[in-house]
């Protein structure tokens, strides 16, 4: 089972392994979630959806779908 961005937990920080590029919105890619990055779940909207994110310093909100789609390590804390 691989670990997703949808697997973290609040202030769970993860470095991004791999996704399919095809599935990612080209935004995202351009505010740097790209393999090798640090992400860090900062909190999860009341209904689940969508999550907010720390990657390299920017902030944004991804739906679960998309979340689901990014495999990443999570690292010690």
């Amino acid at each position: 089972m691989k670990t997703t961005i949808n697997s973290l937990k609040k202030g769970d920080k993860a470095v991004i392994k791999s996704f399919d590029v095809d599935v990612i919105p080209l935004k995202l890619l351009e505010m740097g979630c790209l393999p090798g990055n640090l992400v860090e779940l900062l909190q999860i909207a009341p209904f689940g959806d969508p999550l907010y994110l720390n990657i390299n310093g920017s902030h944004l909100a991804i739906r679960i779908e998309t979340a689901n789609e990014i495999e990443v390590e999570i690292i010690n804390n």
